[in-house]
C-alpha cells in the first residue's frame, strides 16, 4: 500500500462534500455539508500534526495486548474509610455490601 500525505494547505471543501454525497445518492444540505468540511479540515490538521511526531527507534505495535503497564502493589490503601462508606450504603451485613439479586 502506498503512502500518501496531504500537504498542510490541502483542505476539504463544501463543494467537495456535496458532490461525494450526491454520488453517494445522499441527502445533504448546504450547512450540514459546510460542518462537515470543516470537521474534516480539523481532522487533516490533526493527522498533519501527529505526522511530525519523531518515532525513530520505535517498534510498532501490533496489537494491544503486547503493550504491558507497571502495575502498583497490591496494598490496602490507607485512604479508604470503610466504616464511613459502609455507613452510607444502602445494605451491610457483617461487613460486606449487599446489592439486589440480577439473575434468578
Amino acid at each position: 500500500m502506498s503512502e500518501q500525505t496531504t500537504p498542510a494547505n490541502d483542505s476539504v471543501s463544501t463543494d467537495d462534500i456535496l458532490e461525494v454525497a450526491r454520488l453517494a445518492r445522499l441527502g445533504v444540505d448546504q450547512t450540514t455539508a459546510s460542518s462537515y468540511a470543516d470537521d474534516i479540515d480539523k481532522i487533516l490538521g490533526i493527522m498533519q500534526t501527529i505526522s511530525t511526531v519523531d518515532t525513530e527507534g520505535l517498534a510498532p505495535l501490533a496489537n494491544i495486548h503486547q503493550a504491558s503497564q507497571e502495575l502498583r502493589s497490591d496494598r490496602p490503601d490507607a485512604d479508604i474509610d470503610r466504616e464511613h462508606n459502609q455507613s452510607v450504603a444502602p445494605a451491610v451485613a457483617e461487613g460486606l455490601y449487599l446489592v439486589p439479586q440480577v439473575i434468578e
